[in-house]
């Protein structure tokens, strides 16, 4: 069943309840409020910026927007890009694509313009929706993206260069385009995270987008009660795939602007959310907050929040344990996917095996998983190797890369880059990407095992370890630091700390800077590769 079904049964069951809620901290009045105070607030009262949408509406806007695109010619096979911060119009907007057959086509925010005009390019969308945060971005290209495609822009103000999405859509049917739709239709493409050069395009069909919901629901147990709170960008499998659990189940969401540990509590509280996901960034800094005192959990009602899920990057187990410490009947799960097999779920850890936290889990809902050598052919219980899924979440393919995707699809099965090994119980543990793997005097060093350790020292915020070359062991491990606020740690100190480790283990350079992230939690290994490798170089040519 194509996904753009379950918006319509939702309308005709739920339809004046409410679906999606906006949250906008940043935009309010200086009083504080209570979580107690504001349940006697109207929410059209509240004390910053909030907005919310009931299925009618949500599935009104996405008509309005579908008729618009078959008015400009838009048919079965087009695609349309989606260029917007999150809002609650987003959702709408995605679904406004799907019912006209097209293929949607988010984009990451934090493109630029060059890349912007790559993924266009590659993706061979006509048109472009985009917001006011991407104006500039988007001028820069305007003449040559116009060319062959319409520009809509979605906000005040409607620059010259594009058209006015608020007007465009008045003026349209709210009736549904009623275009026939099978689950072999392709459905959206999705791109790579392109943290290593210009992202890959992934193409997904309708039975992918609707065995995520199935597999969101089956892991998380969705009810109509539950309220779900998303604060990762739309444009990414992750949060999208989550919220699909919600509109399987009918049931209430919350778009949450900004990732503040006193947002988030403060949002849990008053929207009353049963469900949130958090990146590992996040999850540290509300702990740390706990920890300092700067927040404190009795300010907040927190009883009906049932689960805490992570995913997008390897779970330090030392978080989990202490998580627990300040919320002990939180149901937990991790969740591992990539946007190939369209998102999370593709493994997972399952809230009844919290005594496995380190584990990713095992095959999700619907999924296979196994682990191979070099040569495919399987690895021997408890080795590492690298991990394949298959399942009906799998892409269809690399769009317009065939070389590319002969690369990573092989007999249904997708090798996901990414190492692992599996344990006598059949819990996988996600060891590193596989181009992750220093390889320092013939060993193999998986970062991820000795970026675990080093979170368990009471300094550390985040750390990222990399390999940088040597002359006479090919390559050495380095761990960049980043220290919490307010604590000092010396090079000295952390070399003693690291005497836990085995020998071959411990990182033979430590360095103390900020560790970037993407917007998806990841951490962006290419950019310190980058940063630290020329250091590096430099200081063994003056030493030679």
């Amino acid at each position: 069943m194509p996904i753009t079904e379950l918006l319509e049964q939702n309308c005709k069951m739920y339809g004046n309840d409410i679906c999606l809620v906006e949250i906008n901290p940043e935009v309010k009045d200086r009083r504080r409020v209570t979580w107690k105070e504001y349940e006697l607030i109207e929410p059209s009262h509240a004390p910053y910026y909030r907005r919310e949408i009931t299925w009618n509406v949500f599935n009104e806007k996405a008509n309005r927007f579908a008729n618009l695109l078959l008015s400009r010619g838009i048919t079965k096979g087009d695609k349309v890009a989606i260029l917007l911060m999150n809002c609650l119009e987003w959702l709408p907007i995605y679904f406004g694509i799907l019912k006209t057959g097209a293929l949607a086509v988010p984009l990451n925010f934090r493109y630029s313009s060059s890349e912007i005009e790559y993924c266009l390019d590659l993706s061979e969308s006509d048109i472009l929706i985009f917001g006011p945060e991407f104006i500039g971005r988007v001028e820069e290209i305007a003449d040559r993206i116009s060319t062959n495609r319409l520009l809509f822009y979605f906000g005040d103000n409607c620059p010259s260069f594009a058209e006015d999405y608020n007007v465009l859509t008045a003026d349209c049917s709210s009736i549904s385009p009623n275009i026939t739709l099978t689950d072999r239709d392709d459905a959206a493409i999705y791109f790579s995270s392109g943290t290593t050069g210009f992202p890959k395009a992934i193409l997904h069909n309708h039975e992918s987008l609707m065995h995520s919901c199935k597999v969101e629901q089956n892991h998380h147990g969705q009810s109509r009660n539950d309220v779900f709170l998303c604060i990762p960008p739309l444009y990414h499998t992750g949060a999208k795939m989550h919220w699909f659990g919600s509109l399987l189940s009918g049931s209430k969401a919350v778009l949450l602007k900004g990732t503040k540990p006193e947002y988030i509590l403060d949002a849990v509280s008053k929207e009353k959310c049963t469900i949130v996901w958090l990146l590992v960034p996040w999850a540290q800094d509300i702990l740390e907050a706990l920890d300092s005192g700067r927040l404190k959990i009795e300010d907040y009602e927190l009883s009906q929040w049932r689960l805490m899920h992570i995913g997008a990057q390897p779970v330090p187990p030392s978080l989990i344990r202490h998580w627990k410490d300040y919320f002990p009947n939180h149901a937990y799960d991790t969740n591992y996917g990539l946007s190939e097999s369209i998102g999370p779920g593709a493994v997972h850890l399952g809230v009844e095996n919290i005594h496995k936290v380190g584990a990713i889990g095992v095959p999700g809902y619907g999924w296979e998983a196994k682990i191979i050598n070099p040569d495919g052919s399987p690895v021997k219980q408890g080795d590492v190797g690298e991990l394949c899924v298959k399942g009906p979440g799998v892409m269809t393919c690399y769009y317009n890369d065939e070389a590319a995707t002969q690369e990573v699809l092989k007999d249904g099965w997708l090798l996901t880059g990414d190492m692992a090994r599996q344990d006598e119980d059949g819990f996988i543990y996600l060891v590193d990407r596989k181009k992750d793997v220093i390889i320092s005097g013939g060993e193999n060093l998986y970062p991820v095992q000795i970026e675990d350790f080093i979170r368990t020292h009471n300094a550390v915020h985040d750390v990222a370890v990399i390999g940088l070359p040597d002359k006479r062991l090919g390559e050495i491990a380095a761990a960049i630091i980043e220290l919490k606020p307010g604590t000092t740690c010396t090079e000295e100190e952390m070399n003693l700390f690291c005497t836990g480790l085995p020998r071959y283990k411990r990182p033979r350079k430590i360095m103390f800077d900020d560790i970037p992230r993407n917007p998806t939690g990841k951490i962006e290994k290419p950019v310190l590769r980058e940063r630290y490798q020329v250091h590096r170089l430099v200081e063994t040519e003056i030493n030679a």
